[in-house]
Parts: C-alpha cells; sequence; structure tokens
C-alpha cells in the first residue's frame, strides 16, 4: 500500500513538474517572440527613416526637373519664363487629374475583405439557425 502511495506521488510530483516546464518553456518561447519583435520593428523603422530621406530627395530631384523642363520649353518656344511654368503646371494637372480618377475608379472595384465578409455571413446563418433550433 506504501509503495503505491509513493508510485501515486511520484506520478503526480512527475506530472505537475512537465506542466511546470511547459508553463516556462512558452513563457520563454513569448518573451522571445517580444524581443524578436522589438528588434525587427526597430530595424524597420530605420529603414523607413532612410527611404523617407530617399523620397524627400527624390522629389527635390523632380521638382527641380520639372523647373528645367519648364523653362527649357518656354526657351524652345520663345515665351517668357512663367508660360513655360503655366504650361507645365497645366499638363501636370491634366495627368494628376487622370491618375486620380483612375485611381478612384479602381479602388472601388477592389473587393473589401471578401473572405472575412462570407465568413460572417455563415457565423450568422449558423447562430440564427441554432438559436432558432434551441428555442424549438
Amino acid at each position: 500500500m506504501a509503495l503505491d502511495d509513493l508510485r501515486h506521488e511520484s506520478l503526480t510530483h512527475t506530472v505537475g513538474r512537465v506542466i511546470d516546464d511547459v508553463r516556462e518553456l512558452f513563457r520563454e518561447e513569448v518573451a522571445l517572440a517580444k524581443a524578436e519583435l522589438r528588434h525587427e520593428a526597430s530595424e524597420f523603422g530605420s529603414a523607413l527613416a532612410r527611404m523617407g530621406i530617399g523620397a524627400g530627395a527624390g522629389l527635390f530631384a523632380l521638382g527641380f526637373l520639372l523647373l528645367g523642363l519648364a523653362q527649357g520649353f518656354a526657351a524652345l518656344v520663345g515665351w517668357p519664363a512663367w508660360g513655360g511654368y503655366l504650361t507645365m503646371g497645366i499638363v501636370l494637372g491634366i495627368l494628376g487629374g487622370i491618375a486620380l480618377m483612375t485611381g478612384r475608379k479602381k479602388a472601388q472595384q477592389v473587393p473589401t475583405m471578401p473572405k472575412t465578409t462570407e465568413s460572417l455571413k455563415e457565423t450568422k446563418e449558423w447562430m440564427t439557425d441554432r438559436m432558432s433550433s434551441n428555442s424549438k
């Protein structure tokens, strides 16, 4: 009888230690994941900052190129500089308007979360069926 008690106590003690070890392992995995996420977020933030600086420099470069193009066009046709700027503004305005309209049209055609919407409809139907079957 005493031997059975020792075996039972030993088994429960061993199972308890295994459960504690699994809990500790899970905690360590979560801590590792948090640390990795923090590190990746920091690296991603650094990359975004560099991309932002590059985009800003690119916008300045584009602006200077457009100024040069406007002045070159004005000199080519014999207009004053303001005529070239005005022409460039009109052309860019038309191109920007076309881009905005086509982008808006494309955005309206994009389905909004089709799988999630379908899943929510199925869940609603399931719950409705479940509630109606429980009330009978």
